[in-house]
């Protein structure tokens, strides 16, 4: 008898943690509270090690601060910048100004407004356009990528960076612990003899047991001379090209971009070289140099995670989604929004938006695909569109609201982005580029099958109960 009174005492303990621990986040707990029934201990031993809460802990919080005040201080933050609704070069912004009022509350991250950008397609014109730099750079070359794969793409970025190093040029990598898990030492360690510095963000073992493996450096930036950058989906592999033989194509989409916005991209790169490597990179004229880039595009590097107060994409997301008036085109490899997100864009929809979401046909991982597929039944019915792509597997990452406001970058539109990763997201405000990601998105949209609602309902059982156990599980992909 007293042996079930004590696993009753320990079980109440499980339940009672996890519940004082995730009563701000409702669907998260019960997540953990179902792994929990299913798989007593086992579970709460898996929660002890992935659910810390990373914003938290006093040293990330220390670093977070040193670095925004050091921001702060630098030259680069007075640079011209969007004061007001009225001073977009883009007259649809010039109404905005609840959505103004959101952007302007982060204020290290300013809309500047000396910007040229070119929207790359595809992770073979990127690729190309991305080496193609790299062979011209004469000072430095910053790269920060989640995945970086150990084959003939990871291998020719190699070889151009190690001909780099070589000459003279300062070139430092910063790689996920996750991951690039698969990627051997020996790939790195043949940059580092050519003399290029690379580090690893949070290592699997040192993560594991500073219970911090669930946060992961989602972010993908390229800056070569602090003059080009580059962000958006794409990582560093072969099945970018297309070689992966169940994926086939691979759609994805990268932002080239020259001009103010460059420096914003720097210092999100200084900030997390900073926590990898211990280095303060000092705010110089070579990382930040003067630039004759001509164009008036507004843009905001936004980056965000679990070290901040503010969930700032989700929140700016909201914004966006809730300023639309005519349309809200959405692309997603992964689409496992909150409530407040799938509150915005059912609203939106009733309202008379013309809302329309495009997501995988064949996934890279079917738990998320139907964690996805499990909102499309409520969305359809507030009038949502809904599409799946046929061609290959779309991992491209893009929002376009109206003709005020787009966005690509790293985050997908799932809670992990939202609340664990690190992300960064460039937020776009030119018309011209805003048109170039919406035909993008009308190509996506031609090139896959409309989910209705008369098909959607006929679905088998089976896969009914896949979706209630991705949905269940969500919060925690």
């Amino acid at each position: 008898m007293i042996w079930l009174v004590v696993i009753l005492v320990l079980y109440l303990f499980q339940f009672i943690t996890i519940m004082a621990a995730e009563f701000r986040r409702p669907s998260k707990a019960v997540a953990w509270l179902s792994i929990l029934v299913m798989f007593p201990l086992v579970g709460f031993i898996m929660y002890y090690f992935l659910a810390k809460e990373y914003g938290r802990r006093r040293k990330v919080r220390r670093k977070s601060r040193a670095a925004a005040e050091e921001g702060k201080r630098q030259r680069m933050w007075r640079l011209p910048s969007v004061e007001s609704p009225e001073h977009f070069p883009n007259p649809a912004m010039h109404g905005q100004k609840r959505l103004f009022g959101m952007l302007r509350s982060f204020p290290d991250a300013p809309v500047t407004i000396r910007n040229a950008t070119e929207v790359l397609s595809s992770a073979e014109a990127a690729y190309k356009h991305m080496l193609q730099r790299i062979e011209r750079a004469k000072d430095h070359i910053h790269l920060l990528y989640y995945i970086w794969n150990d084959d003939d793409v990871g291998r020719t970025f190699q070889k151009a960076l190690i001909r780099k190093a070589l000459e003279g040029v300062k070139v430092r990598i910063i790689y996920d612990g996750i991951g690039s898990y698969s990627t051997p030492n020996t790939f790195w360690n043949e940059l580092r003899d050519a003399g290029a510095q690379v580090k690893c963000f949070l290592p699997a073992h040192i993560a594991f047991f500073d219970k911090r493996i669930n946060y992961r450096n989602h972010r993908k930036l390229t800056i070569i001379d602090g003059y080009w950058g580059y962000i958006g989906g794409i990582n560093i592999g072969d099945e970018y090209l297309g070689k992966d033989k169940k994926l086939g194509f691979w759609r994805d989409t990268c932002l080239h971009i020259r001009g103010d916005a460059v420096y914003g991209l720097q210092r999100t790169f200084i900030s997390d070289w900073r926590f990898v490597s211990e280095e303060r990179l000092e705010y110089s004229d070579a990382l930040f140099p003067k630039h004759d880039v001509q164009g008036t595009e507004a843009l905001q590097i936004l980056p965000d995670g679990p070290d901040t107060d503010a969930d700032a994409i989700q929140e700016v997301l909201f914004s966006a989604f809730s300023s639309a008036e005519r349309r809200i085109l959405i692309t997603s490899p992964y689409f496992i929004p909150d409530n407040s997100i799938i509150m915005a864009l059912k609203t939106a929809a009733i309202a008379g938006v013309d809302v329309r979401i495009v997501i995988p046909g064949v996934a890279d991982n079917r738990l998320t695909l139907w964690a996805s597929l499990s909102y499309v039944d409520e969305l359809l019915q507030a009038g949502v569109k809904i599409y799946r792509y046929q061609k290959g597997f779309i991992h491209a990452k893009t929002i376009v609201v109206d003709s005020h406001f787009a966005c690509v970058g790293t985050a997908n539109m799932d809670l992990r982005s939202f609340y664990s990763n690190f992300e960064i997201i460039a937020a776009v405000f030119d018309a011209g580029t805003i048109g170039k990601l919406a035909d993008d998105f009308m190509r996506d949209m031609s090139d896959s099958v409309e989910v209705t609602l008369a098909s959607f309902a006929n679905r088998p059982v089976i896969q009914k109960v896949k979706e209630a156990l991705g949905r269940l599980v969500s919060p925690l992909l």
